[in-house]
């Protein structure tokens, strides 16, 4: 069970962005194509929770003097160092394997992502800004494994959509972090170092801009020209409420409630679950 929980196999959702380009693309009847991004899907979820492993034995010290981290099971002790990384590598080894079954561009996505989050680990992490643009990369080549990886022609709007929205949900992060730190009297510095080069006001301000960039995006892509070619059909302008709704709801409960955690917030309130399966049902249902 600590095994498992060391995994956050809850976090697997963000992986979900491999399958943006399967959904908004016609791919017809190519279940050869579909079973790739399975795969690719699957080796980022092996993939990720690798570098969740490493992480946490990266910075076992700083989690123990966090009052949420400090639970963790590297941190509280109940998985030893040497196990957690022998069960890192294989995460590692599966999750390459599966991607060089999808196809070898989608290994070297995933390669890419490997890399990128041990010298965010290294120390990249604690550079301001750019911290929150690696994570965006990290989604980014998700995305790109779901399209380029397996032949998909991926559309630039929704690469620019996808863009702003992980920013917007990289920022939001570090604001939930930084209630978290001043909730509990402790200093930036004592939990994440970078949190001391952020203020409220300032991620607040990259929150706005970023979330404004998504809705405009979004809006932009369901009226696009080709995008009305290509699903045969305008009426995608519609599923724009959800999308807003769900925004909105994001940034009330990260002020309301806190919570450094997008993808628990995401499978914990009843308003984003609601919202969620409501955009990808009408969203099927208009372009399938």
């Amino acid at each position: 069970m600590q095994l498992l929980r060391l995994l956050r196999p809850h976090q697997w959702v963000k992986n979900g962005f491999v399958f943006i380009g399967l959904l908004f693309s016609d791919v017809g009847d190519n279940w050869a194509l579909r079973g790739n991004v399975l795969l690719a899907a699957a080796g980022f979820c092996l993939l990720s929770s690798c570098v969740y492993v490493l992480n946490d034995i990266f910075d076992r010290k700083a989690d123990q003097a966090h009052p949420l981290k400090r639970r963790r099971p590297i941190a509280s002790g109940t998985v030893a160092t040497g196990a957690a990384l022998a069960l890192a590598f294989v995460c590692a080894a599966a999750g390459l394997a599966l991607g060089a079954a999808a196809s070898t561009r989608v290994a070297a996505i995933l390669s890419a992502y490997l890399l990128l989050n041990l010298a965010y680990s290294a120390g990249l992490k604690h550079v301001a800004i750019l911290d929150v643009f690696i994570i965006a990369a990290g989604f980014m080549l998700r995305i790109f494994a779901g399209t380029w990886g397996v032949g998909i022609a991926p559309s630039q709007w929704l690469l620019l959509c996808g863009l702003l929205l992980t920013i917007f949900l990289g920022f939001a992060k570090r604001r939930a972090e930084l209630m978290v730190s001043e909730g509990d009297g402790s200093t930036g510095a004592s939990q994440r170092p970078v949190l001391d080069e952020y203020s409220p006001a300032l991620l607040d301000t990259m929150m706005a801009i970023s979330a404004a960039g998504v809705i405009v995006s979004y809006s932009l892509y369901t009226v696009s020209p080709d995008t009305i070619e290509l699903h045969r059909t305008d009426k995608l302008i519609y599923t724009l409420p959800f999308v807003l709704y769900g925004i909105f709801r994001y940034i009330f409960l990260l002020h309301r409630h806190g919570g450094e955690d997008p993808a628990s917030t995401l499978l914990t309130d009843a308003h984003m679950l609601v919202t969620g399966a409501a955009w990808l049902c009408v969203t099927l249902w208009l372009i399938w």
